[in-house]
């Protein structure tokens, strides 16, 4: 009798992951490439914009510090959202918990009244619904993509997206008003 020893087949993302703690640059930067917009997303709906940026850097140097402890390979999306929203927390200890988003913080590029207000509106949004617009109106992610990149089912992703449009827009006509 011949036993057969069975195996699951590897995702992309373990591949990656396993590759990457073994010092592979280029998957480590395959994995940046996949994550960071999301991460962005998560981080910009908390904290300020020109601090954005720079946490999406931290965030991605503490994974690949941590990596070679990452039990569930297949899990490093939800690890590395998990590690984006912490340290968007542990950024807020040392600042103060509400500034004002000014023009300076986008770095040179002026943006309008209208979208620094909208954008401030989305941060006063539950969870749910701030990280699915924050991916969808900035980093332009599409709902599929949401979907995919957040393990969130599409169904999940479309209505997030438009209860918290809903949310968004009662809030901004509620002040225009």
């Amino acid at each position: 009798m011949m036993l057969v020893q069975v195996t699951e087949p590897v995702s992309l993302e373990e591949h990656l992951v396993r590759k990457a703690a073994d010092g592979d640059r280029a998957a480590f930067g395959e994995l940046y490439s996949r994550y960071a917009r999301v991460v962005h997303a998560i981080l910009l709906g908390r904290v300020r914009c020109d601090a954005a940026e720079d946490l999406v850097q931290d965030v991605f140097l503490t994974a690949l510090s941590h990596l070679s402890h990452l039990r569930e390979r297949n899990s490093f999306a939800a690890w590395i959202y998990t590690i984006a929203r912490n340290r968007a927390h542990d950024f807020h200890r040392a600042e103060p918990l509400h500034e004002e988003i000014r023009e300076e913080h986008l770095q040179g590029r002026p943006a309008p009244p209208e979208a620094l207000e909208a954008l401030q509106a989305i941060r006063n949004l539950p969870d749910a619904y701030r990280e699915v617009l924050m991916m969808r109106l900035v980093e332009g992610m599409t709902g599929p993509e949401i979907a995919l990149r957040t393990g969130l089912k599409p169904e999940s992703v479309r209505v997030n997206l438009c209860r918290g449009m809903k949310m968004l827009r009662e809030t901004i006509e509620g002040k225009t008003v």
